[in-house]
């Protein structure tokens, strides 16, 4: 079983095993949200299908959300009939890739992590690490065929924050945020997609990014256990809850953890986007 990570040539044994298997191409863009369709058609691992960060990944229902924000959670048992709907049973490993530098792929890695399933790994340097190995590549749609066994919800593997606890946690100083955006973005020097800029008071920043090496795989345990000991300064990693701008480029920061040892942080899963928009407005600090 694969949790976290799982290397290009681990996939392609997986492939053949004949293991139960279901690979996930969460390619998308934010600028043009149909983009992300297209390059699957494109392009992509064979076999896989595509998991759509509005479609699949975040509610369109206002009346059922778990949580705020630009890219809302669904209601866990709705997720779980969506992935019943594609074919994802209980006993298959997940795969889930990107062409974004883990930056969609994450949010389905903790998604099933919050259904209680275990078994979903990031394919380490994404659909890039594929080619790069000469590896053959897909095109078109694909049509998935509904599961007859139901996905059963599991106990959550994972925390998710909301905004009431985040501001509790301000007076607390066991409490620590972490920013997951650019720093433009952080700082407030600019601000292109919420309506507010800055970030919430207090928060560290740590791009996404910074976790992964220039091939756009993870970077070794040893060293992201130096870089986030650097960040804390000596605050416990323990209390430590990870956002972004709308909960989706938090998780490579979550991950990263993880993989240098440390214990798993929460989630905001409303983040920048849920904070900056809640009445009466909450405090922000720029710069």
């Amino acid at each position: 079983m694969y949790t976290h990570l799982i290397s290009v040539e681990q996939l392609q044994l997986l492939q053949t095993s004949g293991k139960p298997l279901m690979v996930f191409d969460c390619s998308f863009d934010l600028s043009d949200p149909a983009l992300g369709a297209a390059m699957f058609a494109e392009a992509h691992i064979p076999g896989a299908v595509h998991a759509d960060l509005d479609r699949l990944l975040s509610s369109q229902d206002a009346q059922r959300r778990a949580s705020g924000g630009r890219h809302p959670l669904p209601l866990r048992e709705d997720f779980a009939a969506a992935l019943q709907a594609i074919g994802f049973r209980n006993d298959m490993q997940a795969v889930v890739y990107d062409r974004n530098g883990n930056n969609y792929c994450g949010r389905l890695w903790w998604m099933l992590n919050w259904l209680g399933h275990e078994a979903v790994a990031i394919l380490d340097g994404g659909l890039a690490a594929w080619k790069a190995a000469g590896l053959p590549l897909e095109s078109g749609t694909v049509t998935s065929s509904s599961s007859n066994a139901p996905f059963v919800i599991g106990a959550s593997r994972v925390r998710l924050a909301d905004t009431a606890s985040v501001v509790a946690g301000l007076e607390q100083p066991q409490h620590t945020l972490i920013d997951s955006r650019g720093p433009a973005r952080y700082s407030g020097a600019e601000e292109p997609i919420d309506p507010v800029a800055g970030h919430i008071p207090g928060a560290l920043n740590r791009p996404f990014p910074l976790n992964m090496d220039a091939e756009g795989r993870f970077k070794p345990a040893a060293q992201l256990r130096q870089e986030f000991a650097q960040l804390l300064q000596g605050r416990d990693p323990a209390g430590v809850t990870i956002h972004c701008g709308s909960g989706v480029s938090a998780v490579p920061n979550i991950v990263a953890m993880e993989l240098a040892g440390l214990p798993r942080p929460a989630l905001y899963a409303g983040s920048w986007s849920e904070w900056c928009t809640t009445e009466p407005a909450l405090p922000v600090e720029r710069g």
